[in-house]
């Protein structure tokens, strides 16, 4: 349908920090070849589909995954922070055992209660909602009837599917959960978004493992 547009959300790959279970937010790490392959699997699923537009967080690991699903289509890939990952501050570079023990407190409230969660130098997950929804808001409303690839990271793809979902803050963390390289597709007709994938993986061709 001519007046349909669809949305494309996408985690990035694996990064070696997924492996080394490593806080990431602002920070960065490579894709792994497995990052890489599920990057790939995501392409080749997409190959025969309409994109029309590519955008990405400016964190690398989102811009090379958003290179790979390209594939060979003759499209610039479109950087933006406003979708880069939640800030973690201190947390950033840290393991999650670490975290874990250094902070336990703000790491429970991380899982179970987003809308508490702030340490030294971090963003609130509100924060992080509000700047990423209304710069998808606006992508959305300047390509009415386009088809558009978003590659992001998993907090920025939990609030954005909360939002289209309306699903309260303290459910955030419920299932589907957001593996590398998954897939969400939202179509939009007249300002309504329908959900029709949610964390979706079946382009894999390997066994998931959490990352």
């Amino acid at each position: 349908m001519k007046d349909t547009t669809t949305l494309y959300l996408v985690r990035h790959g694996q990064t070696e920090w997924n492996v080394e279970h490593r806080m990431q937010g602002h920070q960065d790490s490579p894709l792994t070849e497995l990052g890489i392959r599920q990057a790939n699997w995501l392409g080749d699923a997409l190959q025969n589909e309409r994109i029309d537009t590519v955008f990405s967080s400016t964190s690398r690991r989102a811009v090379r995954t958003a290179e790979l699903i390209r594939g060979a289509r003759e499209l610039p890939v479109q950087e933006s922070d406003e979708f880069r990952e939640i800030n973690l501050g201190i947390w950033e570079g840290r393991t999650q055992a670490e975290v874990k023990e250094l902070f336990p407190v703000q790491f429970d409230q991380f899982w179970s209660d987003p809308e508490a969660f702030q340490v030294e130098g971090s963003e609130t997950f509100r924060q992080v909602r509000e700047r990423a929804a209304a710069k998808l808001d606006e992508i959305l409303q300047a390509h009415p009837g386009r088809s558009i690839l978003l590659v992001t990271h998993t907090v920025v793809v939990k609030l954005l599917m909360a939002y289209f979902e309306n699903r309260p803050m303290n459910e955030l963390w419920n299932l589907p959960y957001i593996h590398p390289a998954c897939l969400c597709k939202i179509e939009v007709r007249n300002g309504i978004p329908e959900i029709i994938l949610h964390g979706d993986i079946g382009h894999y061709r390997e066994e998931a493992v959490e990352g």
